[in-house]
């Protein structure tokens, strides 16, 4: 009987473990981000003297700075465009792609998928120099459509990897009715597959708009003038050669994770429901 009592203990063990796990975790991920944020409302000397304490959230001077002496919100303005036409550029050609790939029957479909796969492997960033020469022929040099063309074909491989797979496991039967009732393929993509294929859709994003927004490497190749400059970019203007006011850089690091943090929650819960809910009812 005792060996019989003991048994319910170790899934209790196990699950108390697993919980601590999973706190200590938590704090590992955002112990660095609260430190990011404290050291938004702190003066440089703070920061070095007391960087763990926690500030006056009554100090506005770094963000106040930021807005008033400082081009941030035309960086931020700039960042949304670029992430916003290039997500949206990704989500529509993928999706044509990934739906005539796994529902239409042609020859070179297979190879079609392969290329589209091959993007996955290699990495875009190898090929810099014929990237800068090609938007230097089309004077798309200092553009943001220059960074809207590579940041689309770098997330086109993934976006279609992930949308074919979901395509595939969609029954074809609702297609057949739609066909049936006399809808039109395009009628059928954007009526029928579309409210299906939401979670895909928001995984694709997720996973293209964050190194999107964070990324430093194609604007630093690509855009010369301060009106063109991406958040990441336009950031090191806080970093001097012999100092750096780091009140005001933390400030600006922490305004520009807000919003892709926000949409990051936004997408996350819609993904949530879309899961839950389930293609047929």
């Amino acid at each position: 009987m005792s060996a019989v009592k003991t048994l319910p203990v170790v899934p209790s063990l196990r699950s108390s473990l697993l919980q601590i796990l999973l706190v200590a975790n938590s704090f590992l991920m955002l112990y660095p981000i609260l430190v990011m944020v404290f050291s938004g409302f702190k003066s440089t000397g703070e920061i070095f003297s007391t960087p763990f304490a926690v500030p006056d959230f009554g100090n506005l001077t770094n963000y106040l700075r930021i807005l008033d002496e400082t081009s941030f919100m035309l960086y931020l303005g700039n960042s949304i465009v670029v992430t916003g036409l290039s997500l949206l550029a990704i989500l529509t050609l993928g999706i044509m792609a990934a739906y005539a790939i796994a529902r239409y029957e042609f020859p070179g479909s297979v190879f079609v998928f392969l290329f589209f796969l091959s993007g996955l492997m290699m990495p875009l960033k190898l090929a810099i120099i014929p990237l800068f020469i090609q938007m230097r022929d089309f004077g798309l040099l200092d553009s943001r459509l220059s960074l809207i063309a590579v940041y689309t074909a770098m997330g086109l491989p993934s976006t279609v990897f992930i949308l074919t797979g979901f395509i595939r496991t969609l029954p074809r039967e609702l297609e057949d009715a739609a066909r049936m009732d006399g809808a039109s393929e395009a009628r059928i993509l954007w009526s029928v597959m579309l409210p299906l294929i939401r979670p895909a859709m928001v995984i694709a994003a997720i996973h293209n708009a964050v190194p999107i927004w964070n990324d430093f490497f194609f604007p630093l190749v690509f855009i010369q003038s301060n009106d063109a400059k991406t958040l990441p970019q336009g950031l090191t203007a806080f970093m001097g050669e012999y100092t750096t006011d780091w009140g005001v850089l933390f400030a600006g690091l922490t305004l520009s994770a807000l919003p892709i943090s926000l949409l990051y929650i936004a997408l996350s819960k819609q993904f949530i429901s879309g899961m839950t809910s389930g293609a047929v009812k």
